[in-house]
């Protein structure tokens, strides 16, 4: 699903393909130089001489050269092929998954009911379930060769189960949300185990060379205040918490984390205190106004329009400048305010790169 994989904090391009060994390998030794650490420094609250931009939900909607590379491919066997998986990841909990065209993950035979969470694998090994997403991390590292950070992705507890639950996407997830009022336990139990499997995929992230972590609660806006800080929050919390003791705990320096909840607008002030670094938002919320609600402590990610692409060029950077006066200058990673359309311009893509480069460093000069 969008919500896990790698990506890297530039415009994307075709990787080589080098041969890796495990990934207890050399190819996780000696990483290259990082040359261009603004996104990092952006994260970590330090100040910057222009507003570095990513783009969420990169290659898999919309580039050419990586939907050739998907061509005539499964997609699990591409996705278990450490070279392409440079390109694109998907992982799941000891569940069948198709991937559907048009439509995205499927899962056969979704958790309908309590004693659905039997059929669970866990524990899980990770390395032994997912080490092809962590041979496909440090291969990308390497090919980055230190021009950008390389960022790694998960989705939240609450968003995975209700894929899981769902079957795939939902306009309601009603089917979910039955689970948080009906089987209240049997939901806490299933965020449990979600959240025991993220922890080491993430912390093993960094190990193979992610430099940057984000956490997508893409579903957030399925759930009110009540059962977000039920369900959802204490497991978003968990999350970082223990990442971050995890990374200390096997000798690796910290990444700054990144939580993305969309829609969650109504749980900004608590999400600033989750204990990540930066907060996203979505194209709906006023940047100014999140500003005030979440104080100078978090730096904020996002948010134009994704549908702002579609407009010309001028247009584009009208609509970059407002955004970024909105934010102000510092403590701010541009991006959209959710990931890229399949029809989308790559020229219109670069044309708010450039914009959030030339108007940041603009306002910089003021």
């Amino acid at each position: 699903m969008e919500e896990t994989g790698l990506s890297s904090s530039s415009s994307p391009s075709s990787v080589s393909r080098i041969p890796c060994p495990s990934p207890g390998g050399d190819c996780h030794q000696a990483f290259p130089e990082l040359q261009n650490d603004t996104f990092l420094r952006a994260a970590w609250g330090e100040a910057t001489d222009y507003t570095p931009v990513w783009c969420m939900r990169q290659a898999g909607r919309y580039l050419t050269e990586f939907l050739a590379t998907r061509a005539g491919q499964d997609f699990f066997l591409t996705c278990r092929s450490p070279e392409t998986c440079c390109e694109l990841t998907l992982q799941a909990l000891g569940m069948q998954v198709t991937m559907v065209p048009g439509k995205g993950p499927t899962f056969p035979s979704p958790l309908r009911a309590e004693k659905d969470l039997d059929r669970l694998q866990a524990p899980v090994d990770v390395d032994k379930e997912l080490g092809y997403v962590f041979q496909a991390i440090t291969l990308t590292r390497h090919q980055l060769a230190g021009r950008v950070p390389l960022i790694g992705f998960s989705g939240a507890p609450w968003t995975l189960m209700s894929y899981m639950v769902e079957g795939g996407g939902s306009n309601t997830m009603a089917q979910a949300k039955r689970w948080l009022y009906q089987w209240p336990k049997a939901s806490h139990r299933l965020l449990g185990l979600l959240t025991d499997v993220l922890v080491p995929y993430l912390v093993g992230q960094v190990a193979a060379g992610a430099q940057a972590l984000q956490v997508f609660e893409s579903h957030a806006g399925h759930l009110g205040p009540e059962l977000f800080s039920e369900f959802a929050l204490p497991y978003i919390r968990d999350v970082a918490k223990r990442v971050k003791a995890g990374l200390q705990e096997v000798g690796l320096a910290p990444v700054p984390l990144i939580i993305f909840a969309k829609d969650g607008h109504y749980a900004l002030e608590e999400l600033a205190q989750a204990g990540y670094e930066v907060v996203g938002i979505d194209w709906k919320v006023n940047p100014a106004l999140a500003r005030k609600r979440v104080g100078k402590s978090v730096t904020l990610q996002g948010n134009l329009d994704p549908c702002a692409l579609y407009a010309s060029k001028e247009k584009i950077g009208q609509c970059v400048e407002e955004m970024l006066e909105a934010f102000g200058p510092q403590r701010h990673i541009a991006n959209l305010g959710h990931g890229i359309y399949p029809d989308m311009d790559p020229a219109h893509i670069g044309a708010f790169v450039e914009a959030v480069h030339r108007h940041s460093r603009r306002l910089r000069n003021k």
